[in-house]
């Protein structure tokens, strides 16, 4: 069996237990390329499965006859080795946590451009895709790292400062593409569109707004465009840029999955790893739960989303939403258990949810932060904790990693913990009564030592503070707690970090006292916290 248009002609797929598309997907495509509605930036694996996967829905039931063109900014092998040789089909596989499977093909990815910057005939189609009336919206799934301008010092990026100067006509990066094809939508006669992350940023619809109105006004300074494109693209009755808050754990192509497809007689299901370093295959496998809330804010018109599972509300209900999964629900309880499962040896996230002291902890920071949650009303806060640690963090068919989730801590403990350590503060004003938050960032800055709770070197994940924070934690040795001198002190007291100095918070003296406790010697870490939450 082959994943190509003329390869689902074969009755193995059902035969094999493989859903094949309820529609027509050349004619779908069809009809997509030649009116489209819905194109797509940042093509990997969440995209395809869960986004790929609603498109299909839609369809399959009558509700769009239309699928999705799909656009590639930054890794133009997505397009090459995964895209062109399976006529842009996807083979979603969903793990569920008692090792069954439900695998489908995708079928409403229906055209993949790969936008590269010296091609002209990507170009030129874009353009024209851009220009067409009919065209509804544009969603994003590039990553945060997608919609920045700047580097930590505030210097604005090499390759964005060439598209500023260079104008519309030799943009390099997605967010400067997009300001110019939106420049060619607005000669065409200020038509209506709305501009929607996907990605899991919080107010990434006020991210990407900013970053879209930044380059414009650049442009605007140096010539390339008028102030009426400004008020076009600031009016959110033809430019709309809608917030929305996305879940779904969707890891790496795992080659168990590879090799339980290959068995099943599918071909051509080896995993790539690009130049560019992105993990992808012809699959995609993910765990079944998802949640997609999304502002109805579509000035042209939208697909029936609601009919999909979409959360549709207003922006209040989107925030809600998104503050209740980052800093409560889920992305906390990542934080916590990520660094401390990379301390106790363990390389699955499933496992570290098996361990006995974890589970301690995990509860612990999901009971302080169910006291100052905000319900959005649609989401049921304590259903949706209750989901990620019985459902989807145990789940052992999930390839995912302490490791991988350990990545870039420093960018984002502010909002995981810090939140809800001023909600206490404001309603009673000290958190002081915490202990499993503190615990948790004892463990980060304990994680940070590179050695392991058996007292073994480790390698920590990537994150852009590893070298600043290493440095000043250097002459800290496990087994010798008088080497703690106060290092973590000015950490504790950054207010960027932690968005509060945590002393006036109450709890900066805690957090010492917890780091001081694990690094005692081996063992000390898991004794550490069973003392503490036992």
């Amino acid at each position: 069996m082959k994943l190509t248009l003329n390869g689902l002609r074969s009755p193995e797929w059902e035969e094999k237990g493989i859903h094949l598309p309820g529609f027509s997907v050349e004619e779908t495509a069809e009809k997509t390329r030649k009116n489209p509605e819905w194109v797509h930036l940042g093509i990997g694996n969440i995209f395809r499965i869960f986004i790929g996967g609603i498109c299909d829905r839609l369809i399959e039931e009558g509700e769009s006859d239309r699928g999705i063109i799909c656009v590639e900014t930054f890794d133009f092998e997505v397009v090459d080795r995964i895209y062109r040789p399976h006529d842009n089909l996807a083979l979603a596989v969903t793990l569920y946590g008692d090792g069954t499977t439900d695998k489908r093909v995708v079928g409403s990815l229906c055209e993949a451009v790969a936008a590269r910057k010296n091609d002209a005939a990507a170009r030129a189609r874009l353009r024209e895709i851009f220009t067409d009336p009919g065209l509804r919206m544009v969603s994003f799934t590039i990553t945060e790292k997608g919609y920045a301008l700047r580097n930590a010092a505030g210097e604005v990026f090499g390759f964005v400062r060439e598209d500023m100067e260079n104008g519309p006509a030799a943009v390099n990066s997605a967010v400067a593409l997009v300001v110019s094809l939106l420049l060619d939508r607005f000669h065409a006669g200020q038509l209506p569109l709305s501009l929607v992350s996907m990605d899991n940023v919080s107010h990434n619809g006020e991210k990407l707004r900013n970053a879209v109105l930044e380059i414009a006004a650049v442009w605007m300074e140096r010539g390339f465009c008028t102030a009426d494109f400004l008020d076009y693209l600031r009016d959110e009755s033809r430019i709309a840029f809608p917030f929305t808050m996305i879940d779904k754990i969707t890891p790496r192509p795992s080659e168990s999955v590879r090799d339980m497809l290959t068995s099943l007689g599918v071909e051509g299901m080896d995993i790539v790893i690009t130049e560019k370093k992105t993990y992808i295959a012809p699959f995609v496998n993910a765990e079944a739960p998802q949640y997609l809330v999304i502002e109805d804010l579509f000035p042209n018109g939208r697909p029936a989303f609601e009919k999909a599972g979409v959360y549709m509300c207003d922006r209040a209900t989107v925030n809600a939403a998104e503050r209740m999964k980052v800093t409560v629900c889920l992305n906390p309880l990542h934080t916590a258990l990520a660094p401390y499962g990379c301390v106790l040896g363990y390389t699955r996230f499933s496992d570290v949810m098996r361990d006995e002291e974890m589970q301690l902890l995990v509860h612990r920071v999901a009971d302080e932060g169910m006291k100052v949650v905000h319900d959005p009303g649609i989401l049921s806060p304590q259903a949706f904790i209750d989901e990620c640690i019985n459902v989807r963090f145990p789940n052992p068919y999930i390839p995912d990693t302490p490791q991988r989730i350990a990545v870039d801590t420093s960018q984002m403990v502010g909002i995981r913990f810090g939140e809800t350590i001023r909600e206490y503060v404001k309603r009673t004003g000290t958190a002081a009564e915490l202990t499993g938050i503190p615990l948790a960032i004892a463990g980060w800055f304990r994680y940070l030592l590179g050695v392991d709770d058996s007292g073994k070197p480790f390698e920590l994940s990537p994150d852009p503070m590893n070298g600043e924070l290493q440095a000043a934690l250097a002459g800290i040795s496990v087994g010798r707690p008088e080497t703690y001198t106060g290092q973590l002190k000015p950490f504790l007291e950054n207010t960027v970090l932690f968005g509060s100095n945590l002393y006036e918070s109450g709890i900066g003296e805690k957090v010492e006292a917890y780091f001081r406790e694990e690094i005692a010697g081996p063992g000390a870490v898991r004794a550490a916290v069973r003392r503490i939450l036992g």
